[in-house]
């Protein structure tokens, strides 16, 4: 994309008071945005307001700026063998058709990734894809969940998509890098901030390892910070993306859900993990299941239902269905269990029972929780 055609895309995102909506609705009356910014004000006036009218007849404030640094960022990714950058607006041959089905598009979207000379795997994204969300906050287990479903996933060879966000996200992203497939997209991370900036940034090695095995989206233009508005409008393109919305875990105020309703409202498959019913973090997965969500147990189940293969992609069975070889772990169940708990339920007594419980957390089989509570850990 040349310079002036960019320039005319970019102002148009950047009026003020001119929304998605009324850029398409002007789009569709004048062409390009290049004739939008030809029109006289009373021309303007037929498709909307006064006040957008003269905000479109003035260049927004910075955007002359803004637009050389784009470009600049452009020429970046063309120079490095390892992340292309690219800019994809309304008709551009990369821009993924399932967003196009939403009701608000974005105008522009900014990519950064390795596979961005070819729209081929683009093309076929939505077929393949699975959104992966859940909890800031998770537990062990449910961050454990989300890397083994991610994995498990991307081996199987299909693509899963994310926010970047810390907790279940980032489990997501890192589980999908593992079970990466050559010459396959492993994940998206679908991010609210400028691709020029990382949040959280302790996930800044993580977002340059996704920009090297799949691809990192953003429709806010570089410079945007971290504002809280743009994190739940990111969720509807991280449902657009995807086949289906998995939430490992979440609670009832979690913004996994509304990715979750944003992706039933598109007709999308919204899949839940169950979790202990003493757990808030499990609150929200069984809200969905009672709405109709589909209750999963492993990535077969989600590669069942839209008839994905391969078959060997099947994680390993539940160890909820196999005898604990260590009779510590049966007491433990799956559940959050205090230290007094577990002395009534062993009958040993408090020097012994710590050296064991030191022991399975220092192999990865039990996790110590803030209360003084410990939780046992399926890893598969």
């Amino acid at each position: 994309m040349q310079r002036d055609e960019l320039g005319h895309w970019l102002r148009l995102t950047l009026s003020p008071g001119i929304g998605n909506s009324t850029a398409r609705k002007l789009l569709t009356a004048f062409g390009l945005p290049e004739s939008i910014f030809e029109q006289s004000h009373a021309a303007l006036c037929q498709v909307v307001s006064a006040a957008q009218a003269t905000a479109l007849q003035s260049p927004p404030e910075n955007w002359d700026d803004l637009l050389t640094r784009t470009c600049t960022w452009v020429q970046q990714g063309i120079k490095t063998d390892t992340a292309q950058h690219q800019i994809w607006t309304l008709g551009h041959p990369a821009y993924p058709a399932g967003l196009l089905q939403m009701e608000d598009p974005p105008l522009m979207l900014y990519a950064m990734g390795t596979f961005c000379e070819t729209t081929a795997t683009l093309a076929a994204l939505q077929e393949r894809s699975i959104a992966i969300v859940g909890s800031r906050n998770p537990t062990p287990q449910g961050e454990t969940n989300a890397r083994q479903f991610a994995k498990a996933l991307t081996q199987a060879g299909i693509t899963v998509v994310s926010g970047l966000a810390l907790g279940v996200d980032g489990a997501a992203h890192e589980g999908a890098l593992e079970g990466a497939q050559p010459q396959a997209l492993a994940t998206i991370a679908v991010v609210g901030t400028g691709l020029d900036r990382v949040y959280p940034k302790k996930h800044l090695d993580l977002a340059h390892r996704i920009a090297q095995r799949g691809c990192l989206l953003s429709e806010y233009p570089l410079g945007t910070p971290a504002l809280a508005a743009n994190f739940p409008k990111r969720n509807r393109l991280i449902a657009g993306l995807s086949r289906g919305v998995l939430v490992v875990e979440a609670a009832l105020q979690s913004g996994s859900l509304i990715t979750a309703r944003l992706g039933a409202e598109q007709g999308k498959e919204v899949f839940a993990i169950p979790g202990s019913i003493h757990s808030p973090q499990s609150r929200g997965c069984h809200a969905l299941l009672k709405q109709g969500a589909k209750l999963v147990e492993s990535a077969q189940d989600v590669l069942e239902e839209f008839a994905w293969a391969p078959s060997a992609a099947r994680m390993p069975e539940d160890a909820m269905t196999q005898p604990p070889d260590n009779a510590l772990l049966a007491h433990l169940g799956f559940d959050p269990v205090s230290l007094d708990a577990l002395i009534a339920r062993t009958g040993m007594d408090v020097a012994s029972l710590q050296v064991q419980l030191l022991t399975l957390e220092l192999d990865g089989q039990v996790a110590r929780l803030p209360g003084g509570l410990f939780q046992r850990i399926n890893r598969g």
